[in-house]
C-alpha cells in the first residue's frame, strides 16, 4: 500500500509538471494543506521533504517551499570573457550567461561591497605578495529574480585599480562592460585566464546567503586572470549554488605536438 505521504508528493508533482505551480512560486502552506484535508502534518511535511529530495522543491526559513528552476542557467566557459561583449558592448560575464539561457536580467541584480582587506594566503600567493599585504576585495552577490545564484568575490593590487570604477561599491557591473572594461581603460588589457572548480559542502553562512536547500552542495571557482605579459590583474573566487548552473564550454582541442613541430 502506497504511503499517504507517497500519494501527496506524487499529486504536488503532477501539479508542478503541468504547470500548475511554477518555478519560483511558494507552495502551500503545511497547515493550508492540512485544513484541506490532504492529510496530517507530519504526513504533509514527508511529502515536502520528498519532492525537496527529488529537485522539485526548495524549502528554506522565512521562504517556505517554493518550485524550483527546473532549467539551470549556462555557465559559459570561456565564452563569457569574449572581448566583443565586454569591450565593445555591455555584456558582462552573469549577463552574458542570462543571454545565452534566454533569460531575463536587470543590472541591479548584481550587488557589492568594495573594501581594503588584507591578503589570504591563496590571493597573497596568485598575485606574488607576501600574506597580509593590503587588496582590493570587491564581493558580488548575484541574484536571479529573487534567488541567489552565486557569489563572486575579486582580489586586486591597489595600483591597478585605485581611483576607478571597480572601487566603487554602487550596485551593478562597474560602469559599462563592467569589470574587464575598467581594466582595460587603465592599460590591463585581459589576455588569458585558468579556471580552478571544486565541488563542496557548503557553510552554514553559504546556506544562508544562497538559500540552499538542505544537502545541497556548492561549487566553488578560483579565476586567476592575467595580461599578456603575465601580470595577474585579478584573483577571484565564486561559490555557485550546484543545481543552478549548466556548466559550459567549447574550445579548440590543443595539439602540443604540432605546436613544437611549428616552433621548430
Amino acid at each position: 500500500m502506497t504511503p499517504k505521504w507517497r500519494e501527496l508528493a506524487d499529486k504536488l508533482a503532477a501539479r508542478i509538471a503541468i504547470g500548475e505551480y511554477e518555478p519560483g512560486q511558494q507552495l502551500p502552506h503545511i497547515r493550508d494543506l492540512v485544513e484541506a484535508g490532504e492529510g496530517s502534518k507530519s504526513t504533509v511535511h514527508a511529502a515536502y521533504k520528498a519532492l525537496e529530495a527529488e529537485g522539485l522543491v526548495t524549502s528554506s526559513r522565512g521562504h517556505g517551499t517554493v518550485v524550483r528552476q527546473q532549467t539551470p542557467l549556462k555557465r559559459l566557459g570561456i565564452g563569457r570573457y569574449d572581448k566583443a561583449k565586454w569591450r565593445d558592448g555591455d555584456e558582462v560575464a552573469f549577463i552574458a550567461d542570462r543571454v545565452a539561457t534566454g533569460r531575463a536580467y536587470r543590472r541591479g541584480e548584481q550587488t557589492q561591497q568594495v573594501s581594503r582587506v588584507a591578503a589570504p594566503p591563496t590571493v597573497a600567493e596568485a598575485h606574488g605578495l607576501p600574506v597580509g599585504a593590503e587588496v582590493y576585495a570587491r564581493a558580488r552577490l548575484v541574484k536571479e529574480g529573487e534567488q541567489p545564484t552565486h557569489t563572486l568575490t575579486s582580489y586586486y593590487r591597489p595600483e591597478h585599480v585605485e581611483g576607478t570604477r571597480l572601487v566603487d561599491p554602487t550596485p551593478g557591473p562597474a560602469g559599462r562592460g563592467g569589470g574587464y572594461r575598467v581594466l582595460y581603460d587603465a592599460g590591463y588589457e585581459i589576455d588569458h585566464m585558468k579556471e580552478e572548480l571544486f565541488a563542496r559542502i557548503p557553510t552554514a553562512d553559504e546556506v544562508k546567503l544562497l538559500q540552499l536547500p538542505g544537502g545541497e552542495p556548492v561549487v566553488e571557482l578560483h579565476r586567476t586572470t592575467y595580461t599578456a605579459d603575465g601580470t595577474v590583474v585579478e584573483y577571484a573566487i565564486g561559490v555557485h549554488a550546484a543545481s543552478r548552473f549548466a556548466w559550459e564550454y567549447d574550445f579548440k582541442v590543443p595539439d602540443s605536438a604540432q605546436d613544437r613541430e611549428a616552433d621548430q
